[in-house]
């Protein structure tokens, strides 16, 4: 029984040396509790080790994943980056499409291209034949081409284009009505008193030494020309206030003797298409008629006139409504839109009056209003 007994307190005693060892209630001294506490000691390292372990393994686990975490994330930083380079580098590429389209955006805006046959370098035959078929387009367009102011005789005329320095010559036609109705000869006029020719003539600007200039030439046709206005150029030019212009336009249109008259119209036009490059009117005179016949020059002053006052203007040139665009080295100096160029037409050509207040018959604008209408 004894026996048993000690095997059951060593089974016994076993069960509570483990409870003790858990409880750490064990008393010490005790039979028991020295193989409980020998037990407990490699069950308390055991304890030790397994917690270590644990928190161990934990530990090893978080810390790949910590790692995993940046491991992770920097593909996702990467692909972040290289998205952010496409897509720069799309927007760098997009860039200069958007520059190109900006720099091709003035293209539409751009005048035609110039006809073909136009070379930098134009041979002077060139030029001659394609100025002659510029000469044959004006014929067609103003066929009523005339000198624009109004007279009845040759002194009228040689007086009126005096007047018609620095000013239009409609404005002209509406002041010599009452200047001829007063002086009407050339003795008359020498005879004026020179502050009522000035109030006469003051419309047309630049009155005092118009003035002086009207009663110098009418003294001069009256004491060295019978009164009469001659009919060359030598003469002509030696009248106080005549130069080489005035004298071919009273020798045309009065005398029928060719000449061509170089105003500012007349220069700028011959310039744009290339017949001369000077801006010396003797020069430019020489140059044209190098070009045409001597029957030509009389008409030809009056077509070039005529486009340079209704067209071919100095500072918007009408180019989408110009019959001579075909024809014309400086096409797209102007305005080529046709709807926007029609506005830009003056005189009959713009549905307007023309400056004489008696045109020719043959004119297809009505007549300017008198002075004051």
């Amino acid at each position: 029984m004894t026996t048993k007994k000690t095997a059951a307190e060593k089974a016994t005693g076993e069960k509570p040396a483990k409870k003790a060892a858990t409880k750490k209630v064990a008393p010490a001294g005790t039979a028991a509790a020295e193989p409980a506490t020998a037990e407990a000691a490699p069950a308390r390292k055991t304890a030790a080790k397994k917690a270590a372990a644990k928190k161990t393994a934990p530990a090893k686990k978080t810390a790949p994943a910590k790692k995993a975490t940046p491991t992770k994330n920097t593909p996702t930083k990467t692909s972040a980056t290289k998205t952010s380079t496409t897509t720069k580098t799309s927007a760098a590429k997009k860039a200069p499409a958007k520059k190109a389209t900006a720099k091709k955006a003035p293209a539409k805006k751009s005048p035609a291209p110039k006809p073909p046959g136009f070379a930098k370098r134009e041979s002077r035959a060139a030029m001659v034949k394609r100025a002659h078929a510029i000469n044959e387009v004006l014929a067609e367009t103003y066929p009523y081409a005339h000198p624009e102011l109004d007279f009845e005789d040759p002194f009228q005329l040689l007086v009126a284009t005096v007047l018609s320095a620095q000013t239009t010559d409609l404005r002209v036609n509406q002041t010599t009505p009452a200047l001829f109705a007063k002086y009407p000869t050339p003795e008359d006029m020498a005879a004026a008193v020179p502050e009522e020719l000035e109030e006469l003539i003051r419309p047309t600007g630049f009155f005092r030494a118009k003035a002086r200039s009207l009663l110098g030439l009418s003294a001069a046709l009256r004491d060295d020309f019978d009164g009469e206005v001659p009919a060359t150029v030598d003469a002509l030019v030696k009248l106080p206030g005549v130069g080489r212009k005035t004298a071919f336009v009273v020798l045309g249109n009065a005398f029928g003797v060719p000449g061509i008259t170089v105003d500012t119209h007349f220069g700028r036009l011959a310039r744009r298409w290339k017949w001369t490059t000077s801006e010396d009117p003797v020069k430019v005179e020489s140059d044209v008629a190098a070009i045409f016949e001597p029957s030509e020059w009389t008409m030809l002053s009056h077509r070039v006139i005529f486009h340079g006052r209704r067209i071919c203007h100095s500072r918007r040139p009408a180019c989408g409504a110009c019959p001579v665009a075909p024809l014309c080295p400086s096409y797209g100096e102007g305005e080529t839109d046709p709807e926007k160029a029609k506005k830009l037409l003056k005189y009959e050509k713009g549905g307007m009056p023309g400056q004489r207040l008696k045109p020719p018959a043959d004119f297809p604008g009505p007549p300017a209003p008198p002075l004051g209408g």
